[in-house]
């Protein structure tokens, strides 16, 4: 298929997937004319790289997690670097969570502060 219909079939546009391409995330073929012409499992390719943007992971470390993944939704098959980069993931939105309940509490004092 052509990247015009890939791209209403993901509802991704097509500059988003040179992009992916760009990155080393979608594997596309050139056709004699030039376009670039991609397979069947494209589809499922590109729900999978916006599940995991969705989950907040890099397109390096999709890189990475792609060939683990299987489905649309995706389900990884958690091989021990994978989960080790999953959990430092998880690691990192835990420390930004508590960042952000910091902060919270400081614009509360101060905006208590104002109010007077």
């Amino acid at each position: 298929m052509l990247i015009g219909e890939l791209a209403t079939r993901t509802g991704v546009s097509a500059r988003l997937l040179r992009y992916y391409e760009s990155q080393g995330l979608l594997r596309v073929r050139r056709d004699i004319n030039g376009y670039r012409v991609y397979d069947e499992d494209a589809v499922t390719r590109v729900r999978q790289i916006k599940a995991l943007l969705g989950a907040g992971l890099s397109t390096e470390q999709i890189r990475v997690v792609l060939p683990c993944a299987s489905g649309e939704n995706p389900r990884l098959d958690l091989c021990p670097e994978l989960r080790e980069l999953l959990e430092g993931q998880l690691r990192a939105v835990d420390d930004r969570i508590e960042q952000l309940r910091r902060n919270r509490l400081a614009l509360e004092g101060l905006a208590g502060e104002v109010r007077v």
